[in-house]
């Protein structure tokens, strides 16, 4: 497949990095190694003409620090904040959803490094082990959350959080459950009245297959693709072919790229939007249905200008 000549391509690339959207940036101070910091990574984001940037820690709630910076650094890129429910926050965690939401957070992560299935990976998978970051100190050991109880039905705690995300007008995403606990787990979330549902990297540590990744958006799910797994970095995984059957199976409308990015020795936020843009260049996608994958998607999930 042939290539634009260098200067159109990368022009091509600024232009669609024009109100881009990433709500998955790894950026520090974090137990886990970080390149970035968070006020760096919003002037990056702003330098690059995005509109928007989350900041997404494993461990502690963002919403502060995303204040301070649009308060404080206040520029053409709008930081959100959010919450992820391992073990520090008391795992899945009604109360700290509940405060999380009414200081301001626009996404509740389930678990992801304390979920039972990420902690199973981690045990039985090398692989999975040595590309997952590594916490700088050691920390206790984790006790691994679950969605649903021994009988896959959903827990109360898991209910009450979904019910205080429908009040809130918040997005949800399922984090590093496995696809048999997410079934009932947006199946859930739909009956209770969430609109804003998503799930990231459902082929990664979630096991969804192409088939299950198009029932999911059947259910009014929405697919967000870590950059990081399809450019080259620590944690690549996937072909051209893998990522263009993923998007396929959930259609252009609903899929969107976050970087997942901020780790030391990867590539920037900023840097692995605009190595995924060119990706999609190259593989023959026009630039409309890329706008809508790294920039109008992301906004209708999150209810974005």
């Amino acid at each position: 497949m042939s290539q634009a000549p260098d200067h159109d391509r990368a022009e091509r690339i600024d232009r669609l990095m024009q109100g881009a959207i990433d709500l998955h940036v790894h950026s520090g101070p974090s137990l886990m190694p970080r390149a970035v910091d968070h006020i760096e990574v919003a002037r990056q984001a702003a330098e690059a003409g995005m509109a928007a940037i989350l900041l997404k820690d494993h461990y502690y709630p963002t919403m502060p620090i995303a204040h301070l910076i649009n308060k404080h650094h206040p520029s053409r890129t709008t930081v959100l904040g959010a919450v992820v429910l391992n073990n520090p926050l008391g795992g899945l965690n009604p109360s700290a959803v509940d405060y999380a939401l009414k200081q301001g957070a626009r996404i509740v992560w389930m678990a992801t490094a304390h979920a039972q299935n990420h902690i199973d990976h981690d045990k039985k998978d090398a692989e999975f082990k040595n590309k997952f970051p590594v916490n700088s100190r050691k920390t206790v050991e984790p006790v691994g959350q679950r969605l649903v109880d021994e009988r896959g039905t959903v827990t109360d705690a898991v209910k009450l959080i979904l019910d205080l995300v429908a009040e809130a007008d918040a997005a949800v995403s399922g984090g590093h459950h496995h696809i048999d606990e997410l079934w009932p787990f947006y199946e859930e979330a739909g009956r209770r009245g969430v609109k804003r549902l998503f799930l990231n990297h459902p082929t990664y540590v979630n096991e969804a297959s192409f088939q299950d990744v198009s029932q999911l958006v059947r259910m009014g799910v929405m697919i967000e693709h870590s950059i990081c797994m399809f450019v080259p970095s620590t944690f690549f995984l996937f072909d051209h072919e893998h990522l263009k059957q993923v998007i396929e199976a959930a259609g252009v409308d609903n899929t969107f790229f976050g970087s997942d990015l901020g780790q030391k020795n990867n590539p920037t936020p900023v840097e692995g939007f605009r190595q995924m843009i060119g990706l999609l260049l190259d593989l023959g996608y026009g630039e409309d249905p890329i706008r809508r994958m790294v920039s109008a998607n992301a906004a209708r999930l999150m209810g974005l200008p």
